[in-house]
């Protein structure tokens, strides 16, 4: 049978149980208002007529008149007409007989008052004949009452039983299948192919469970197909991480090593043993730079390591793998629940590119010590040709040598900066500390650029605190920072505007800032503008320079302690700032 036609017929039974209740209810309902109809229809009225005979023998006195003889005989001939109950007969013959005497004219008033007499009992006797009879039916309306009460509570209970019984058998009809399929899916989900269901009955549940027997069938066999695959792909993936060069090591959820190959094995000291599956905390244990890879100590910064005798340079990288949480209940498919699998840290040998850059650091530094001295004689050359002892130049003449001072004065600078960035990636800066007043540091670089702000009508305002901390600073390297600030902020303002340099101490700390009121710069460059080599495009107007400057800044802000940073929004000019903690008291 179909679970369709089981659903039916269910429905069925109960609607015929229902239907057969409702049946029995109104049969006695009905009977129960049949009873009471005939208390009230038939001896309720043979008391009224016998009430009304009664109220004319009260009210007119004898001989009775001709309208209280009618009514009378009216009342008289009802009661001939609703005779129900034994002896009711004779006790309406009796009346009559006595209503006759009180008609008749030849009737002495003694006679007169004996058929009266008469009439009064017998209409007693049939008022108490009538009132025994509602009685006797009241008594046996309420037997039937009771017994139809009896009935239908026995009826109710029956169909109560049935009902529960139906309810708690019938669900399980459609139930039952569903959690044996549910146990099968779950079973299926946990990599349990060999899961079978079988059904005895042949409705739609039996043609579920074949499908699913044969799903599971087709999912074993396709788990075997590609048992050997995946292990293939693991020995291959196993043999690409060995043959690497760089360190790699694997760690899962557990804390225990997933994979090692022999690079990492070799800079770790960790012998040729196979440790896959240990416990990281066991090898910590007596390893320090295993330890402080794993605690992420190195990341982001080389490092050096000693390996035969020989430094190796190392950049350490720590990546998060998550998997796809296939269990987990996702509303939407495409954005399925990721959870944490462990995490692999690499190993970057970067030993050549570190010498690449020692080179190219040992080369600059090299050919800037040895360009400015030609560029010193340069400029000294240009200086004595503009002295007229040496001899009178035209003013074409003029125009060349300033042009010739302008590209020297710009070689200088450029040279200048790349012994400064030598210096520092070598580390090789040299720091004078001294003790200052912040003010003397802005007069200093204010005094550097008062000049070229004079020929541009730029005005310089400065704003600050009153009783500023001393610094403890290199005053020149500090100094210089600021004059390439105001030099930049000069570049960029336009004519007759103004630049504000603020001194603001701030929770033990002193900040020195240099706003303009230039174009700005464009939020995507700002975060590389201390990047070495590195220019913010523009139209070509005021590009100059090397990219250096700001990259040297900031590393001789951060020698000493500090940081530099850049607020700037287009058309609202840029404001560059550094700080550096205040002296100790």
């Amino acid at each position: 049978m179909k679970v369709k036609n089981k659903l039916w017929l269910g429905f069925g039974f109960l609607f015929i149980v229902v239907l057969f209740f409702g049946a029995v209810c109104v049969f006695y309902i009905n009977q129960i208002s049949n009873s009471a109809k005939v208390i009230l229809k038939d001896n309720y009225e043979t008391l009224s007529y016998c009430r009304e005979m009664r109220t004319i023998l009260d009210e007119n006195a004898l001989p009775l008149n001709a309208a209280a003889i009618s009514g009378f005989d009216n009342q008289l001939t009802k009661e001939a007409h609703n005779l129900t109950e034994p002896g009711e007969k004779e006790g309406v013959e009796g009346l009559a007989a006595s209503f006759r005497k009180l008609q008749s004219k030849l009737t002495t008033v003694a006679e007169l008052a004996q058929a009266e007499k008469e009439a009064r009992r017998y209409l007693r006797r049939i008022e108490l004949i009538n009132m025994r009879a509602i009685v006797h039916k009241n008594d046996t309306a309420h037997a039937s009452v009771d017994n139809a009460a009896l009935f239908l509570g026995f009826a109710a209970t029956f169909t109560f039983l049935i009902l529960f019984s139906f309810s708690f058998n019938f669900p399980g009809i459609i139930l039952n299948p569903l959690n044996t399929l549910l146990s099968g899916i779950r079973a299926i989900g946990q990599k349990n192919y060999s899961q079978r269901i079988h059904f005895d009955k042949n409705d739609e549940f039996a043609e579920v469970a074949d499908a699913f027997n044969d799903m599971a069938v087709r999912l074993h066999d396709w788990e075997n197909s590609n048992l050997s695959k995946i292990m293939s792909d693991k020995q291959r993936i196993e043999t690409i991480i060995e043959q690497m060069h760089d360190a790699i090591i694997g760690i899962n959820e557990k804390q225990e090593i997933l994979f090692i190959n022999t690079a990492a094995k070799n800079i770790l000291n960790l012998g040729v043993d196979r440790i896959d599956g240990h416990l990281v905390a066991d090898i910590t244990k007596s390893n320090d730079l295993f330890r402080s890879i794993i605690d992420e100590d190195k990341t982001g910064k080389p490092f050096k390591i000693v390996i035969d005798g020989k430094d190796s340079y190392f950049q350490l990288e720590a990546r998060e793998i998550s998997v796809p949480n296939l269990s987990a209940n996702t509303v939407q498919p495409l954005n399925i629940a990721k959870t944490r699998a462990g995490k692999v840290y690499i190993l970057k040998n970067i030993t050549e590119f570190k010498e690449r850059d020692e080179a190219k650091t040992n080369f600059i530094a090299t050919i800037s010590h040895e360009l400015k001295t030609p560029i010193s004689s340069i400029k000294m050359s240009l200086k004595l040709m503009k002295d007229e002892r040496v001899g009178h130049i035209n003013t074409e003449q003029q125009q060349l040598l300033e042009h010739i001072k302008d590209d020297s004065d710009r070689l200088l600078k450029i040279t200048s900066e790349l012994l400064e960035l030598s210096q520092v990636e070598t580390g090789n800066i040299q720091l004078n500390f001294v003790t200052v007043k912040p003010e003397q540091i802005v007069d200093y670089a204010i005094s550097s650029v008062s000049f070229q702000a004079e020929q541009k009508s730029v005005k310089l305002e400065v704003v600050k605190d009153e009783n500023l901390p001393m610094v403890n600073v290199d005053v020149e390297k500090t100094a210089w920072v600021l004059v390439n600030f105001l030099s930049n902020a000069l570049r960029y303002s336009p004519e007759k505007s103004k630049i504000v340099i603020s001194i603001v101490s701030q929770a033990g700390e002193v900040v020195f800032s240099v706003k303009d009121t230039g174009r700005g710069i464009d939020e995507q460059y700002q975060k590389r503008l201390f990047d070495r080599y590195f220019q913010v495009p523009t139209d070509g107007q005021n590009k100059s320079g090397s990219g250096l400057g700001l990259a040297i800044s900031k590393d001789f802000i951060e020698a000493q302690n500090g940081r530099i940073w850049v607020e700037s929004a287009i058309g609202e000019g840029s404001t560059f700032s550094f700080l550096l903690p205040e002296t100790m008291k």
